[in-house]
């Protein structure tokens, strides 16, 4: 009966133990969407400034034309994927519903499309449907990170644009929601048309309109790359901020499962403990009974 005890006593301790790294992952998986969300937010003002700087160039050029030629060309149909996952696992279907939604939009494109993962395991997803996979990137850990990769991914990409190879842009990642995260696909190039007129449209904030100085294509270029850089920054830090509100909710899934297996296991611990304590006060009132016979 003592090994029995011993040994739950073993699998009580091991799953306290691991309540508790269970729990310190909930922590940081905790504090890391707060950060990452905070840099969505913080980004929202950078982003409305190029959009009014897309307005200004837009009402002097009268039109955004030369934006369709630079991005887009009736001589070529190539079209470029970027898809963002997790390099960690504990994240649920996180990967799965990703590269699911890639799979998905993408078959129904005119053309193959030459993609890039953001993640080791969104990749071998990816791979595993069978898509020409052309670079993988490693998910940045910290918001202090994410510049770095997007220019890594810019400089790719642009490489691939510039050769002709990519006259089209896709945009696959998951979106923190009240239920937990969503899938979200986006068009980065060519520009949408109808979003360039509703720019042209837009009201400066005050009544000195300002003008452009110099050339006013270099200017719509620059812009233009200030809005590649805002999106992908936007959607690789609500792609992590998912990710780790996955393991959050994982951690929290297992955390209850570990709370009903240490209920379970104190309760059989405590009912084997009982019984041995049981047995052994009948030994010693057995042997008393027998001793007080043979005295008798």
């Amino acid at each position: 009966m003592s090994g029995t005890t011993a040994s739950f006593r073993r699998k009580i301790q091991s799953a306290r133990d691991l309540q508790s790294v269970v729990r310190t992952m909930k922590a940081l998986a905790a504090s890391s969407i707060g950060q990452y969300e905070q840099s969505v937010r913080a980004l929202g003002d950078y982003a409305d400034t190029v959009k009014l700087g897309f307005a200004v160039c837009m009402r002097e050029t009268g039109s955004a034309a030369w934006m369709a030629g630079e991005t887009s060309s009736t001589n070529a149909a190539g079209i470029g994927a970027l898809v963002f996952g997790s390099d960690q696992g504990l994240v649920g279907q996180f990967n799965d519903v990703v590269a699911e939604e890639a799979v998905r939009t993408l078959a129904a494109l005119p053309a193959p499309a030459a993609v890039w993962a953001v993640g080791e395991r969104v990749h071998a997803r990816l791979a595993e449907a069978g898509l020409p996979l052309h670079g993988l990137f490693s998910v940045p850990n910290s918001v202090q990170a994410i510049a770095a990769l997007i220019g890594q991914i810019l400089v790719q990409t642009e490489a691939r644009r510039s050769q002709g190879h990519i006259t089209e842009l896709h945009l696959f990642y998951n979106r923190p929601t009240s239920a937990v995260y969503a899938p979200v696909h986006q068009r980065l190039l060519p520009l949408d048309e109808t979003w360039q007129r509703q720019l042209a449209e837009l009201p400066w904030p005050t009544k000195n309109l300002p003008e452009v100085q110099g050339d006013g294509t270099a200017t719509l270029r620059a812009l233009v790359r200030e809005y590649l850089f805002i999106s992908l920054f936007r959607a690789c830090a609500e792609s992590l901020a998912s990710e780790n509100a996955s393991r959050l909710a994982a951690m929290q899934r297992a955390d209850k499962n570990i709370e009903e297996l240490l209920e379970n296991l104190s309760g059989t611990f405590h009912r084997l403990r009982q019984s041995g304590i049981d047995e052994e006060l009948f030994d010693v009132i057995s042997g008393f009974e027998a001793l007080s016979a043979q005295q008798q």
